[in-house]
């Protein structure tokens, strides 16, 4: 079975029709926006398990399909351990080892269970981050949970309007503020009235910055103090968003937020456009980061939970 919303949350319950049906709906377009990736890496193979230059074609083939230098030489140490014997195989096999590293150490849940539970959203601009909590807020809603959403980008005109907006959709509450206010200081009212309302979850959106912006990462490092000086253990879940069309720019964007805010997860997003899937298995081979959440397109439905042998299975076969 996929995996299912329950299963992100920590729940024991099955998923309903309407989700399965999503579910069954969304993986069809996942096949469809990993189709570069995927003819990246099946096509012209003609593999010979003897031949050098077959090998060749393979690590080629990992690269073009983004996933990078240190995850190909280590995807390619794998295969020619268990030898596959031809096309078909080497396929199979292959993924089976993108499996097993996008499972990483199988920390693909969202640390949601504390009341209240503070998870911090952060990203470059135009990631899409703002829909990303908009939509993670009507699927934790919908299994029960009460959120309250902090609009802590008070640096970019209309941010919070349109946070707002999504809460409003997403049946959340709302804490904003004036553009120019600390953003430390808003994160740290919406954790005070989460706890004054009884909310168990509170999403904190913030300003989308340039990942070489020193100080605006220094500002980000700052919130992430005053969210864990305000409640033991917060931020519970550190979530960076990173749009998949940009490839290994993805990648660097995670290692320096993980180095100012300790990332626990990444919501992939934008898979429906010219999308390098590879990025999902450089990021957890290089960073040991899971890949939690994944984006193909702007409905609710099109935000899901990531689902490992879903993902490797779409990147090399179309069925």
């Amino acid at each position: 079975m996929s995996r299912s919303w329950a299963e992100l949350f920590g729940e024991e319950e099955q998923p309903s029709e309407e989700e399965q049906e999503d579910r069954k709906g969304w993986l069809g377009r996942l096949r469809e926006s990993l189709a570069g990736s995927r003819q990246a890496l099946t096509q012209d193979l003609f593999f010979d398990p003897a031949d050098e230059e077959s090998w060749e074609r393979v690590e080629e083939a990992l690269i073009q399909a983004d996933v990078g230098v240190p995850a190909t030489v280590e995807i390619v140490r794998r295969l020619e351990q268990r030898e596959p014997g031809s096309e078909g195989e080497l396929l199979q096999v292959l993924e089976e080892v993108l499996t097993e590293i996008l499972l990483g150490e199988g920390g693909g849940r969202l640390a949601v269970s504390e009341a209240p539970s503070v998870v911090l959203v952060v990203g470059v601009n135009g990631t899409g981050k703002t829909t990303t909590i908009g939509k993670l807020a009507d699927r934790l809603r919908e299994h029960g949970h009460s959120v309250i959403v902090a609009a802590a980008d008070t640096f970019r005109a209309a941010a919070d309007e349109q946070l707002e907006i999504w809460a409003q959709r997403a049946g959340a509450d709302f804490v904003g503020a004036t553009r120019g206010a600390d953003p430390a200081a808003v994160a740290y009212d919406a954790i005070q009235a989460a706890e004054a309302r009884g909310h168990d979850i509170v999403l904190v959106d913030t300003a989308g910055r340039l990942h070489t912006q020193t100080n605006l990462m220094e500002e980000l490092a700052k919130i992430r103090r005053v969210i864990a000086s305000r409640v033991e253990g917060a931020p519970h879940e550190t979530l960076l968003v990173v749009d998949a069309t940009t490839g290994q720019n993805g990648l660097q964007q995670a290692r320096l937020f993980n180095e100012a805010v300790q990332v626990t997860g990444v919501a992939l997003t934008k898979l429906d456009g010219s999308a390098k899937g590879g990025i999902a298995v450089a990021i957890a081979h290089e960073l040991g980061l899971p890949v939690k959440l994944v984006g193909v397109g702007e409905t609710l439905e099109d935000l899901q939970p990531f689902d490992a042998p879903e993902f490797a299975r779409a990147l090399v076969s179309s069925e």
